[in-house]
């Protein structure tokens, strides 16, 4: 196994490649440690302790790699970007002009990239004076840390550019490394965010909850890994066959294929959007009075909604991950356009007549293998906060409070991990196919 590894580093082109990944990489972390100009550093150290016993920062930052908590240039990090591509692609079901862009090819790709950016520096822009606002009177921490120092037009002015830059330089390196690296470079950033939380994660338990509770978590993450490796691989194949054809003296098709539908068709997204949504009313309790009817719901939304380990919330997050699952494989696969590309092309599926039972028969077989994938990412999402709560305890005010914040996104974590570094190996295993080399995946 080592000599395969091995085998990366004796291609010129593929270990330059790799090696521009981690500087990009390494450019990441160092941005996601430099301040904004004008940020308070020790209340900068405040708030990242208090945003360790988890709440509403806990989904936004662990895409920020714990650049967030510290008002770093990079501390939206890669999020503006996936809402962007998460916002275009729904809207291409609803606007004909970029559905039609959809089915330009490169073309059309081109012009969707373009408009993602625009979309991505309008949200940099909102989030980015929002959490400025926020971070500076405490409100979603509690308490009355003031992270920008002369707080007023010009600081928060600065600080709003500093991040949204950086939003757009993270953008313009993403790009970098799909170009001139290996693997997706949004993808591998969001990794990068993942993993350099991880070590972090482990020694605040094993601080706050001792050796065994840590012993515990990695049995479960690995456990997980596996069956997350397993269910990513997983696939239902639906042979096509298509009819053969004579133009001229030659003879064309006759071939056999398939569709490979996986079997968690929408990945990690519907997790996404159901922490998204499920954190608004976090944002809108923030705001509403300490007192009366507002504090009621601030109380309610604290004990609920913002608890990972509470029962309303594991309700809700796992219901909402399921429903959003259906909502976003159905964008991804259209049986209609389906079938009648298989149609138009001359091919048909066994026992099946093209046309209108192809479509049904492609919608039941969707529906039945989104069910099982659905299920399990709802388990890899809910899993670790339930054995949390369990092992760890549910008082957000201790110690075990914190080491169950520390790990609320545990399963979302190792899903993202897991997806990225599944595509990344598979990119350096066709490199090293095509130089004749021996993969090191079977």
């Amino acid at each position: 196994m080592l000599h395969r590894v091995l085998n990366i580093f004796k291609i010129a082109d593929l270990r330059g490649k790799i090696l521009f990944t981690l500087m990009i990489i390494g450019v990441y972390r160092l941005g996601a440690f430099v301040p904004a100009p004008g940020v308070d550093i020790e209340a900068v150290q405040l708030l990242r302790d208090q945003a360790n016993e988890g709440g509403i920062l806990g989904f936004v930052q662990l895409f920020s790699g714990g650049a967030l908590t510290q008002l770093s240039i990079f501390a939206l990090g890669i999020m503006p970007y996936i809402t962007a591509s998460i916002i275009m692609q729904i809207l291409g079901v609803v606007i004909p002009k970029i559905e039609e862009w959809q089915q330009q090819g490169a073309v059309g790709q081109r012009k969707i990239t373009q408009w993602t950016r625009y979309l991505t520096i309008t949200i940099a822009v909102v989030q980015s004076t929002s959490f400025a606002f926020l971070f500076n009177g405490g409100g979603l921490v509690g308490g009355e840390l003031r992270l920008i120092q002369n707080f007023g037009a010009w600081s928060v002015f600065v600080v709003v550019l500093t991040l949204t830059t950086g939003t757009a330089l993270l953008m313009w390196m993403g790009e970098l490394i799909t170009q001139r690296g290996i693997g997706n470079g949004m993808s591998l950033l969001i990794f990068t965010s993942v993993v350099s939380t991880l070590p972090a994660q482990g020694s605040l338990v094993q601080a706050e909850n001792g050796t065994l509770a840590l012993v515990i978590l990695i049995a479960v993450a690995v456990l997980l890994l596996v069956g997350i490796v397993f269910i990513e691989q997983g696939q239902r194949r639906i042979p096509v066959q298509f009819a053969k054809r004579v133009v001229g003296r030659r003879m064309y098709g006759g071939q056999s294929t398939y569709i490979p539908l996986k079997v968690n068709q929408s990945g990690v997204i519907p997790i996404i959007f159901a922490s998204s949504v499920l954190y608004l009313p976090n944002l809108i309790a923030v705001a509403l009075p300490d007192g009366g009817i507002g504090g009621s719901i601030q109380r309610w939304v604290d004990n609920h909604l913002a608890n990972p380990t509470s029962p309303v919330y594991l309700t809700i997050f796992g219901l909402m991950i399921v429903g959003f699952a259906y909502f976003y494989t159905a964008i991804q696969f259209d049986p209609a356009k389906q079938a009648d590309t298989i149609r138009k092309q001359g091919g048909f599926i066994p026992g099946i007549r093209p046309g209108q039972q192809t479509e049904a028969y492609l919608a039941r077989i969707l529906s039945r293998i989104t069910f099982p994938g659905a299920m399990f990412i709802a388990a890899v999402a809910l899993v670790p906060s339930i054995l949390i709560a369990v092992t760890i305890g549910t008082d957000s005010q201790s110690g075990a409070g914190a080491g169950a914040g520390g790990f609320a996104f545990g399963g979302i974590s190792l899903l993202i991990a897991s997806g990225v570094a599944l595509e990344t190996m598979k990119q350096i295993d066709s490199q090293l196919m095509m130089r004749n080399y021996e993969g090191f995946l079977k």
